[in-house]
């Protein structure tokens, strides 16, 4: 045993002597000489338009639209509670409701914040300061969609990995909301026509400063709207929205922030909502009896464009009728919130229309003039900015209707049919401030189809259009609609300092609790 033991010790000798020999190899030996060594921004950049918003991971079909879209009554799912789908019955699912807590920093945020680190460093090669401002923007709309989820969250140690934060705390939302007005203003202010853009690599505008700053200010429109019930005097919501409008914002639907998509053939060429909900609900095969999640169109959604004779109901929606998308207006009939089996008429019910918004070459709609036009009809009701609150409301309606004609041949709705629709629906000017909200904001809820998210966050700051709850036994609401989503059961073991200190001072992490604008 001892002389084994020798031959052991030899044989551990040698094998350190003969490391310490090639130890000057070593390193260079496992480096990857096809990888950079430097960061390139501009592709960063992308990455962050494409992941931000929604592509792959599922982190938009299960936090946007399994809940948010079925919240807000756009959406309904047939399943009972503890699966993906119950949604609408108002449980708790913390893996897929957090999904979205967690993939946005990791990922899009992420990359974002590496991009501004870079540009403010001016040690990495390509930098400019209009890549710098178009991140921040970049940035605040990622913000905001995870603020308005959860309520504290965390901000200013976000995505500080690489300068040893590896738990970062919890910033208020009121702190959270005016930093991000700060840096919209001054990342607009600092854009330079005479530096260089992300060009080709900006999905959006291609790098047409002009657009990034009308962009910056109906994102300020809209962050500053969200805060129309605080009162707490810590941000004065009037003078941003008066900044906003002021500086200009998008009105034009050649100023829309967009992004375009193609067929093929890969995933990132093609839309991302389109994509997760073929794949993860209406399945190419399904012809709308085996939809995955047995998920259709909410019937309190379909009954509004129906009972308004709105001319976006064949471009949205179809029932599919002996294995044919038909896109009649009789045959269109939502699916109630609420049900927990699959009914035996699945088929008859209505579902996205696959020639249009769910083509992989559809467009993604980011923020429209529909938005900024309807934003500024509630602005101009208030006595917050000059112009005709009436006006400002057609043409939010006009836009979003014009905006169908991106989704193809079969998006395209006459002039006339605008017309028509606006003459029958005309802005009740003589109405009270609730029923002119009522008004504004249901077309706002219309409009935002598909971008669950926003329609959840500004239904529970307008409460309209007025959605009746769904009571489902044992649900976590007491029979109302949630008014957040709780944390990712992740984030409370491997951060639960910091998450205990925001329950604490939020709230119960529960779906119930209201967040600091939703008072």
């Amino acid at each position: 045993m001892q002389r084994l033991s020798k031959y052991k010790y030899l044989l551990l000798l040698g094998a350190a002597l003969g490391l310490a020999s090639c130890d000057k190899g070593f390193e260079e030996l496992n480096t990857n000489p096809n990888a950079s060594t430097n960061m390139n921004v501009d592709y960063m950049f992308s990455q962050s338009l494409l992941k931000g918003s929604y592509v792959y991971d599922r982190a938009y079909y299960y936090s946007s639209y399994l809940h948010c879209g079925t919240y807000v009554q756009h959406f309904a799912v047939a399943k009972e509670i503890g699966g993906s789908g119950s949604g609408d019955k108002y449980a708790v699912n913390d893996f897929y409701q957090g999904f979205y807590f967690r993939y946005a920093y990791t990922n899009s945020i992420l990359n974002v914040q590496d991009i501004i680190d870079a540009n403010k460093s001016g040690k990495v090669a390509g930098t400019s300061v209009n890549k710098l401002s178009a991140a921040r923007i970049w940035k605040v709309l990622l913000m905001q969609r995870i603020t308005d989820l959860y309520g504290d969250v965390p901000y200013t140690q976000a995505a500080q990995a690489r300068n040893g934060v590896f738990a970062p705390a919890y910033d208020a939302q009121a702190d959270i909301y005016a930093d991000m007005l700060k840096e919209l203003d001054e990342a607009i202010k600092a854009f330079d026509p005479a530096q260089p853009t992300f060009g080709g690599a900006d999905y959006i505008f291609k790098g047409d400063v002009n657009k990034w700053k009308k962009f910056g200010y109906s994102l300020m429109l809209r962050v500053a709207m969200r805060l129309t019930k605080v009162t707490d005097g810590k941000i004065p919501v009037k003078d941003w929205v008066q900044k906003a409008a002021t500086g200009g914002v998008i009105l034009d639907a050649a100023d829309n922030a967009v992004v375009t998509y193609a067929s093929g053939p890969q995933p990132y060429n093609q839309n991302p909502v389109a994509v997760e909900l073929i794949n993860q609900d209406y399945t190419i095969n399904s012809k709308g009896a085996n939809n995955l999640e047995w998920s259709k169109f909410s019937k309190t959604f379909i009954d509004y464009l129906k009972n308004n004779a709105d001319p976006r109901l064949p471009v949205l929606s179809v029932v599919w009728n002996n294995d044919k998308a038909d896109t009649s207006s009789a045959l269109q009939k939502g699916m109630p919130n609420g049900l927990d089996s699959k009914p035996n008429d699945f088929v008859t019910y209505s579902e996205p229309n696959p020639n249009t918004i769910l083509k992989y070459a559809a467009p993604l709609l980011i923020l429209t003039n529909a938005e900024t036009n309807l934003l500024l009809s509630e602005a101009a009701t208030r006595g917050w900015v000059s112009g005709d609150a009436a006006q400002y409301y057609r043409d939010g309606v006009a836009g979003a209707m014009r905006s169908l004609t991106l989704f193809g041949e079969g998006g395209v709705i006459s002039q006339p049919k605008i017309d028509a629709y606006l003459a029958a629906h005309p802005f009740n000017a003589a109405g009270t401030l609730e029923q002119k909200m009522d008004q504004i904001h249901s077309q706002y809820w219309v409009a935002h189809l598909l971008d669950e998210m926003e329609a959840y966050a500004n239904w529970r700051r307008t409460g309209y259009p007025v959605l009746v709850p769904v009571n489902y036994r044992s649900n976590a609401t007491g029979g109302t609609i949630p008014r957040r989503l709780p944390y990712s059961g992740q984030e409370q073991s491997i951060n639960a300092i910091n998450y205990k200190a925001a329950v604490n001072r939020q709230g119960p992490d529960l779906l119930t609790t209201r967040m600091w604008w939703d008072k």
